[in-house]
C-alpha cells in the first residue's frame, strides 16, 4: 500500500485503513482524490478529516511520477518526458497526449460518452488519446523501434503506469477529455503482464477513472501466452493490436527478434481464439519501413495471412530514427498498399498520420536521448526479395 499507493486497488485501501482503525468510506475518498483528480497529496484532500490526513502524511503518498518535460506541436500533439522520483532507479518514460484529427479512425470516437456544460451550452469534450508506457526501454529489439535503443531498463510498476494518465490529465486544455488509452508506448505491455494487468483494472475502476474497456488497447509484439492470458482475464473486453509490420516469417524476424519465438504460425491462431466482443476487431499495426515491407507483394501476402480475420489495420509510416539506416515509405507506395489490403481484404484500412515530428514524437526518441544503443545486428535486406 504504502509503496504503490496509485497502484493500490480501494479494497486494498479499506483493508489498510482497518489496520489504522479508519472506517471503509475513508478509503473510498482517498482512492478517487488519486484518481479521479490527479491528487495524492493528502493535505489537499480536503473533505477527509484532518487526522486521517496526518496519518497519511506520514505514508509517502507522493505521486510516483512527475513530468520533467512538456513538449507540443503544431498539431497539438503533446509528449510528455516522465520521471519516477520514488523508484530509486533513473530513467524516464514518454506519454503523449494525441488530439482527433478529422479523418481518424471513427472506432476511436465513443458514441456514448455524455456532453459537458460549456458556456451554458452542451458541448461534447474534445476526445484526446493518451499512450502510455510500460517499460523502461524494451527487451523486443524491433530494428525500426527507438524505444528498444538502449534495451531493457526495468519494468515500471502499476501505480507509475495510471500516473501517466493522471499526470496527462493535468496537461488537457479547456474543453477535453482523456478517452481513449493506448499501451503503446516504451516497452512493451505483456512482457510486464502482472503490472498492466493491475493497471487495465485501476484505469477502468467505476470509483476511478472510469475508462471503458472498449477505449483502452493492449497493443503487443506478439508474446502469445499473454494474448491468451489477456483474452481469459478480461473477457475480450481489452481491446488488442498487433505490432505485425511483417506477412511473413522469414521477414518478420530480420525485424522483429520475437518472431523466433513465436513465429505466425503460432501467433495468427492465438489472434483467432482471442474472444473479441461483438462488433470489436483486431487492431493490425503495420510500420511501413520504404523498400523493406512496402511493396505491393508485401500488401497481398499480409491479406493472405490475415484473411478471415475480425480486423481493422494500421498503416504507420516509419519515423526515422538514429540507430536504424531505413526510411519512411514513398506515398504513392502506402496508398497502392492500402488499396490493396482494403479490396482485397474488405477491411478499413487507415493510414496514421506521423504526428509531431518536431517534437520527436517516435516512440522512446525523447526519452532516450542519448542512449547508448544496444549493440545488434540490423537484418541483411536481399535484391531477390527487390528490396535495397
Amino acid at each position: 500500500m504504502q509503496d504503490d499507493p496509485v497502484g493500490s486497488y480501494p479494497e486494498e485501501w479499506v483493508a489498510a485503513f482497518a489496520e489504522i482503525h479508519e472506517r471503509p468510506f475513508r478509503a473510498k475518498q482517498v482512492f478517487r482524490w488519486i484518481h479521479t483528480r490527479s491528487v495524492a497529496d493528502p493535505e489537499k484532500m480536503t473533505d477527509v478529516a484532518r487526522t486521517l490526513r496526518e496519518k497519511l502524511a506520514t505514508w509517502n503518498m507522493a505521486m510516483p511520477a512527475e513530468i520533467r518535460e512538456v513538449r507540443r506541436a503544431v498539431d497539438d500533439t503533446r509528449k510528455v518526458l516522465v520521471g519516477f522520483p520514488r523508484s530509486g532507479h533513473p530513467g524516464t518514460v514518454e506519454t503523449v497526449l494525441i488530439p482527433p484529427m478529422p479523418d481518424d479512425d471513427p472506432d476511436d470516437e465513443s458514441d456514448d460518452e455524455p456532453a459537458a456544460p460549456v458556456s451554458g451550452l452542451r458541448v461534447a469534450p474534445r476526445r484526446v488519446t493518451q499512450c502510455i508506457s510500460s517499460q523502461v526501454g524494451c527487451a523486443m529489439g524491433c530494428v525500426f523501434c527507438a524505444s528498444g535503443v538502449a534495451g531493457l531498463k526495468r519494468h515500471l510498476t502499476a501505480g507509475e503506469i495510471v500516473a501517466q494518465v493522471l499526470l496527462g490529465r493535468t496537461l488537457l486544455d479547456e474543453g477535453e477529455a482523456i478517452r481513449n488509452v493506448v499501451l503503446m508506448g516504451m516497452g512493451e505491455p505483456l512482457h510486464n503482464y502482472d503490472a498492466v494487468s493491475r493497471a487495465l483494472r485501476l484505469l477502468t475502476h467505476h470509483d476511478g477513472l472510469d475508462l471503458s474497456t472498449r477505449r483502452v488497447t493492449v497493443s503487443t509484439s506478439g508474446l502469445v501466452p499473454e494474448i491468451d492470458r489477456l483474452g481469459e482475464e478480461f473477457g475480450g473486453e481489452i481491446a488488442l493490436a498487433i505490432s505485425l509490420h511483417a506477412p511473413d516469417d522469414e521477414l518478420r524476424t530480420r525485424i522483429m527478434p520475437v518472431n523466433k519465438k513465436y513465429p505466425l504460425t503460432e501467433l495468427i491462431p492465438a489472434l483467432r481464439r482471442y474472444p473479441l466482443a461483438r462488433r470489436r476487431r483486431i487492431t493490425i499495426e503495420y510500420t511501413l519501413i520504404r523498400g523493406v515491407n512496402d511493396q505491393p507483394s508485401h500488401a497481398k501476402a499480409l491479406v493472405r495471412l490475415l484473411r478471415g480475420l475480425p480486423m481493422k489495420v494500421n498503416l504507420i509510416p516509419m519515423n526515422p530514427i538514429e540507430s536504424a539506416p531505413w526510411q519512411g515509405p514513398e506515398r504513392d507506395d502506402v496508398l497502392a498498399f492500402q488499396d490493396i489490403v482494403r479490396n482485397e481484404a474488405g477491411c478499413a484500412v487507415f493510414i496514421r498520420r506521423t504526428r509531431g515530428d518536431e517534437i520527436d514524437a517516435a516512440c522512446g526518441q525523447l526519452a532516450l536521448r542519448g542512449a547508448k544503443p544496444v549493440k545488434r545486428s540490423l537484418p541483411t535486406i536481399g535484391a531477390r526479395d527487390g528490396r535495397p
